[in-house]
């Protein structure tokens, strides 16, 4: 078959796979996240194979474990996470006020001053209106995830199918990978499984390392902004902690919520509101410079504008799981095209089917390298 025509199908079964997982995008989150409990739960599998267990048994065990810690995870945290999210729903309204109450002394003189006398009167009656909408959507949407039935069905297959995925797919693990391997043709299985163990690798280090950087982050923001004495701090770092998964949105949304409580909560003290602002200055410090390098490292390989375009891209296309899969998809994405990118550098075409010079060679030797990412253990 010509590589045209072969190249070809290949993008059109790809784009027939993209099409209907967005078509489905509604009903992939428990199978996405039980495939994703299986990847991570493989390599404690693995080892409790070589110990001895069989692997059905290993799975169970594996699974009933996680499912006890989950169950007293949620014991320990849902009662306090819901104590603040109904007082911070309570509260919310108020709190706008006095914020618009804060911006009407601080920055009115100034509005109007630029604006005209009737600017600022016309800009406050606009952004409350806007605010009240905001407010009444939010307590609409809150209201709706208890009682609206689509969402309690999904929080319920969440619960329930999430489980049963993850333990069928973690049995099969094994014969599912050699069953892929054997797909492949015999002469492209070793670049296959290169790429593979590339893939796996960076992954790995992603998922294993972004949890760590999450549950620490999470946890100084809680202690920080518990010890400056904000209200509903610990929310606020647990808030930070399940989102900190996803970069930028975490941080950015634990700073702006907690900036402003600090306005109304402290406001004319501006000592604690700087406290408050410090905190997540020393976190977004220790992430940058300690945590990711330390944790996460250059898994990932891919340049911040890249990330970024990735996390729009498939959170446009679907929804909150697009977010949740940007990065890996992303990063597998990139050690492929690093690996296309190695075989052009290498190949006649690069070099317009002349007979490749020294020079030229030890060029293409050395982006080459450069395209490759180093190989990671799995854990």
């Amino acid at each position: 078959m010509p590589i045209q025509r072969r190249a070809a199908i290949t993008l059109a079964v790809l784009a027939l796979l993209v099409f209907l997982l967005y078509q489905l995008r509604d009903v992939l989150l428990p199978f996405v996240a039980g495939a994703a409990l299986a990847y991570a739960l493989d390599p404690v599998a693995d080892r409790l194979e070589r110990l001895g267990l069989g692997r059905l048994a290993a799975t169970l065990l594996i699974l009933a474990g996680f499912v006890c810690g989950l169950i007293l995870t949620l014991i320990l945290v849902v009662p306090l996470a819901a104590n603040q999210i109904a007082a911070l729903v309570a509260s919310l309204p108020a709190m706008i006020a006095k914020l618009q109450a804060i911006i009407a002394e601080r920055a009115g003189p100034l509005i109007e001053r630029a604006g005209g006398a009737g600017a600022f009167q016309e800009l406050q009656s606009s952004v409350g209106n806007l605010t009240g909408q905001a407010v009444a959507w939010l307590l609409g949407f809150l209201r709706s995830l208890w009682s609206g039935s689509q969402a309690v069905v999904g929080i319920v297959s969440l619960l329930v199918v999430t489980p049963v995925v993850a333990f069928y797919l973690l049995v099969d693990w094994d014969r599912m990978i050699a069953t892929l391997d054997r797909w492949v043709p015999p002469r492209h299985r070793d670049t296959a499984r290169t790429l593979g163990r590339e893939i796996d690798g960076a992954i790995t280090a992603f998922i294993r390392g972004q949890t760590l950087v999450c549950l620490l982050l999470g946890t100084f923001y809680a202690v920080g902004l518990w010890c400056v004495g904000l209200n509903f701090g610990v929310l606020i770092g647990l808030i930070s902690c399940l989102l900190t998964f996803i970069p930028y949105v975490g941080s950015l949304t634990g700073f702006l919520l907690s900036t402003g409580v600090a306005l109304v909560q402290f406001s004319p003290d501006w000592v604690s509101v700087v406290l408050t602002v410090g905190v997540f200055l020393v976190g977004q410090f220790l992430e940058g410079n300690v945590l990711q390098p330390k944790l996460v490292g250059d898994a990932v390989r891919l340049h911040p504008v890249w990330l970024m375009f990735a996390l729009l891209a498939f959170g446009s296309l679907f929804g909150f799981l697009g977010l949740l899969l940007a990065v890996p998809v992303a990063a597998a994405i990139g050690v492929v095209a690093r690996f296309g990118v190695k075989r052009y550098l290498e190949s006649r075409l690069y070099h317009d089917g002349t007979p490749i010079l020294a020079a030229d060679a030890t060029v293409a030797r050395v982006a080459a390298a450069e395209a490759t990412p180093p190989a990671l253990s799995k854990p």
